[in-house]
């Protein structure tokens, strides 16, 4: 396992015909100590990952929030919205069966983001994103990518897969950025940078 960073460029997935992608995250109780900070971390936060699928250099479907299945043939799947951080492992995850992703789509960027009204990043601790090689019905985790906890942003562009050919190849973006909470329309603005 690595840890890939931007400066790696970007990573042929030659072989592996199933990619997840996770994000996992702890809850923090600020600067609150005793009862209120107990209740804090219990209370949790929530970020959410979306990847949102581009064709060209526009955003034409994403997974995420209250889309599981954006594409209806499971070649792109959520596995639902984490409200605390507190889950085991990954607290939401996107799988991609490339072979069955439509020719149409040439790219899917990862992106993390405190999207919902009152949550932010820095409710949040030890904020990790993880890729994991799925193929064959095993999930082997392959790389992490921690983005910096510097900043009062709320969003994240993780990474991005995109074709080349038959073949796709996986880059980091760890690009942050602030959007406008709870509006989709920045968000896919933010994704595509």
């Amino acid at each position: 396992m690595i840890t890939l960073k931007k400066e790696d460029g970007a990573a042929d997935l030659n072989g592996i015909t199933k990619l997840t992608v996770g994000v996992s995250w702890d809850p923090s109780s600020g600067t609150s100590g005793g009862a209120l900070g107990w209740a804090r971390r219990k209370r949790g936060v929530d970020l959410d990952l979306i990847a949102i699928l581009m064709q060209g250099p526009e955003p034409v479907r994403f997974a995420g929030l209250d889309s599981l299945d954006p594409l209806g043939n499971g070649s792109v799947q959520h596995t639902g919205d984490e409200q605390t951080g507190a889950a085991t492992g990954d607290d939401e995850s996107v799988h991609v069966t490339f072979a069955n992703v439509p020719d149409g789509i040439d790219a899917i960027v990862f992106v993390a983001t405190a999207f919902k009204k009152g949550s932010s990043f820095d409710k949040a601790n030890n904020v990790s994103f993880k890729v994991y090689d799925a193929t064959g019905g095993t999930s082997e985790q392959v790389a992490d990518i921690w983005p910096s906890l510097l900043g009062a942003d709320n969003a994240v562009a993780v990474a991005r897969t995109f074709r080349t050919g038959p073949n796709w190849q996986l880059e980091v973006i760890n690009r942050k950025g602030k959007i406008k909470q709870g509006d989709k329309q920045a968000l896919l603005h933010f994704a595509i940078g």
